[in-house]
């Protein structure tokens, strides 16, 4: 009985620092504009772009960033997967492809691109070297004024 109200406890845990991010870029959209707040939309290599990797480790995957994010951002995830067994359905990459287009046809990885919630672009970013999840929330909020 113990380990399972552990268990329930470290679930609920992890489940409120998640920052959800969006399952295809119309929900992002949808939850944008119910909700008034800009999305991130980050184009990413997850099995391939190392600077994409370490974006996700020390930015993304922070409480920091996943806390505010919650409260203040709608996310999506435009990844590019290489490996056969990553590779995403074929709708999904087709939205990404679109994506890649429209916010970023020169195929920057990662690009990070903050968007208001009609779709127009508010700034661009990436990877950058030795910054930490508060100064990387700096430099996206920056982009709202």
């Amino acid at each position: 009985m113990k380990k399972l109200v552990t268990l329930i406890l470290l679930v609920l845990a992890v489940s409120m620092h998640a920052q959800e991010w969006q399952n295809s870029f119309s929900e992002a959209i949808a939850k944008a504009n119910t909700e008034d707040k800009p999305i991130v939309l980050v184009f990413s290599g997850s099995d391939w772009c190392a600077p994409c990797i370490k974006l996700k480790k020390h930015i993304f995957d922070s409480a920091e960033f996943k806390d505010y994010a919650n409260d203040h951002y709608v996310l999506y995830n435009a990844d590019f997967p290489r490996k056969k067994q990553n590779q995403l359905p074929e709708d999904k990459m087709s939205v990404n492809k679109s994506l890649i287009e429209k916010y970023n046809p020169k195929g920057y990885f990662p690009m990070v691109v903050v968007l208001d919630k009609n779709e127009h672009v508010l700034g661009e970013t990436g990877f950058v070297a030795r910054t930490t999840p508060e100064k990387y929330l700096k430099k996206l909020n920056s982009f709202l004024k």
